[in-house]
C-alpha cells in the first residue's frame, strides 16, 4: 500500500470552510438561555429560573436560580445591539 501524504490544512470532502466574514453574520447563538444547570446544593442538574438582576448601560445581567432550593447557580449578560443613551 502506498503512503499518502496528508495535508493537515486539507478539508475533508463534503465540508466547506466558512469565509472569515461569516461568523460575524451568523448570530444564531448570541441569545442562548440555560434550561438545566448543575446545582451544588441539590448535587444534580436542575431546572432553573432566569431573573433580571441588573440593567446596565451596555445590556442586562440575568441570574439563574435553582427551582428546588433557590440558590444562585449562574448568570449571563445580554448585550444591547445599540448603545444606550443617558439623558440627564
Amino acid at each position: 500500500m502506498r503512503d499518502k501524504k496528508i495535508n493537515p490544512n486539507a478539508i475533508p470532502s463534503g465540508l466547506n470552510r466558512m469565509p472569515p466574514s461569516q461568523p460575524k453574520q451568523n448570530r444564531n447563538f448570541d441569545q442562548l438561555q440555560a434550561s438545566l444547570l448543575h446545582c451544588p446544593k441539590c448535587k444534580r442538574a436542575v431546572q432553573v429560573r432566569e431573573r433580571l438582576l441588573l440593567v446596565l448601560p451596555d445590556g442586562q445581567l440575568f441570574e439563574y436560580r435553582c427551582v428546588h432550593c433557590g440558590s444562585s447557580i449562574g448568570e449571563r449578560t445580554e448585550k444591547n445591539s445599540k448603545p444606550a443613551k443617558i439623558i440627564l
